[in-house]
């Protein structure tokens, strides 16, 4: 699973670097010989959808997606590990249904009625090939991430240090986290 985490990255990486590259070449053939590259713009935006699309699959192996976890952190045991269990399932559900049929079923649909983009006049098919792949790639790692709660024996910790929540309910450890601010700031 690392491997494929790594090679994720690495594909991250080189799609923003050529981003990055297509925007400057982009930049510098507008304003040198004022004559603008005609694919640019499109190669653009097809690698931020690919990047955008890729890197939410990578942001949620790293467990960086923005969720709501307020209830699973106010849980504890056997119940936390229950709700924590469901929401995986449910992000599989999703990756599979969503992403993973609906993708697939969107990539064949575009290849069948031959659409290619404007200026590349490549089959769109292959843009959007990107949505089953990264739907692939969520229902794996959320597969990894089932195996994992499944397997623990004990109480996996929440996403976020409790001991920094607000709402935590070890009192001491709110106490001196309020006690260590005020001096900090007479410090500063």
């Amino acid at each position: 699973m690392q491997k494929i985490e790594q090679a994720l990255a690495f594909v991250l990486g080189a799609l923003l670097a050529l981003m990055v590259v297509d925007v400057t070449w982009q930049i510098l053939t507008r304003f040198l010989p004022m004559q603008p590259s005609s694919y640019t713009e499109e190669v653009a935006r097809y690698l931020l959808v690919w990047i955008g699309i890729l890197g939410g699959a990578y942001a949620f192996r790293k467990k960086s997606h923005l969720g709501i976890d307020l209830l699973t952190n106010a849980l504890h045991g056997a119940m936390r590990k229950t709700v924590q269990i469901f929401v995986v399932l449910v992000c599989f559900a999703f990756s599979a249904s969503a992403m993973v049929y609906g993708g697939a079923k969107l990539m064949l649909l575009t290849f069948e009625l031959k659409q290619y983009s404007a200026a590349l006049n490549i089959p769109m098919g292959y843009v959007y090939s990107v949505l089953p792949l990264s739907g692939l790639l969520i229902c794996l790692f959320s597969l990894d991430q089932l195996v994992e709660l499944v397997a623990a024996k004990q109480e996996l910790p929440a996403e976020f240090d409790s001991g920094v929540h607000p709402y935590t309910e070890d009192s001491e450890v709110v106490e001196k986290q309020q006690q260590k601010q005020p001096e900090a700031a007479v410090e500063a």
